[in-house]
């Protein structure tokens, strides 16, 4: 059994771990207002966008859509883009998504299908490398700061320039949606060819537009990419620190658990100190 001593200093540093989890519990609070309210604000530029593409692409067929509408007309080659956080403390939110981007690269694979891999974030990047590491192509970091269009950017113009020589044919996106403080929720979305949705927003309308569609469609589609690539990055940053501020929040309630636990502990372990040496006490006492 452990000493009094021993058990105080057990006490000190979980305490001193109880400190540090609240403090991240509370820095996780203050930014996640700022990422939720980031990515909430991003979401109906992004639909539509979507809305719009979906209008244009009504007026484009044959061979005058553009190929990042219409695809190469081969399925063969995959890109799957995986995007996470560079920091953990987050509970399973960087262990989720790399579960579904690997589900998602095992099904392609056992299709027969060849797969490469882009990171965005270095949680990503150590879970999938070790496994696929033939399969990978670059890593992005996500960094401490707020996600930008800056940040997007070179992402999407990397995904564009392997799609334009011909290096792959479809790119799909896993990244997590950010749906409340306790719910993130994994999601594969394909980017390339562009998945046309009317999600009701220019339902019914019609539009003469000049220059044509296909034109329009043209400078749109490219940068169609970098606004979903960043809108995912927007809906990853408020679901980890909402991820991070429930870990941390659990965190600091099992120490101060544990904290009452040893405590308990303690006490009776002195106890039983005093009364045995009360015990000897008496013993020499009565001997004498």
């Amino acid at each position: 059994m452990a000493s009094v001593k021993e058990m105080r200093t057990r006490i000190a540093s979980v305490k001193s771990t109880q400190k540090i989890t609240k403090a991240l519990q509370m820095v996780a609070a203050a930014k996640l207002r700022r990422a939720q309210a980031a990515a909430e604000s991003a979401r109906p530029y992004a639909q539509r966008m979507s809305a719009v593409i979906a209008n244009l692409a009504a007026g484009v067929s044959g061979p005058t859509a553009p190929q990042l509408l219409a695809g190469t007309g081969s399925d063969k080659r995959h890109l799957v883009i995986v995007a996470t956080a560079d920091r953990g403390l987050a509970g399973g939110f960087n262990s989720s998504i790399a579960r579904a981007a690997r589900e998602k690269i095992a099904a392609l694979i056992a299709e027969g299908k060849d797969v490469k891999i882009i990171t965005v974030g270095r949680k990503g990047r150590d879970q999938l490398r070790r496994a696929y590491g033939s399969r990978y192509v670059q890593s992005f970091e996500v960094g401490n700061k707020p996600a930008t269009f800056a940040l997007a950017k070179p992402i999407a113009e990397k995904v564009l320039e392997m799609f334009n020589a011909g290096e792959v044919d479809v790119v799909t996106l896993v990244s997590s949606r950010f749906k409340s403080v306790v719910s993130q929720i994994p999601t594969v979305r394909q980017l390339i060819p562009a998945v046309v949705e009317n999600e009701g927003g220019s339902k019914g309308a019609f539009y003469n537009y000049e220059p044509d569609e296909a034109e329009i469609l043209s400078v749109l589609l490219p940068q169609n990419i970098s606004v979903q690539i960043l809108s995912a990055l927007l809906e990853n940053e408020a679901g980890f620190y909402a991820a991070q501020m429930t870990a941390t929040d659990n965190a600091t309630r099992n120490a101060g658990d544990l904290i009452k636990s040893l405590t308990i502990q303690m006490n009776r372990t002195r106890q039983a100190q005093i009364t045995k040496e009360l015990i000897e006490i008496i013993s020499g006492a009565a001997a004498v």
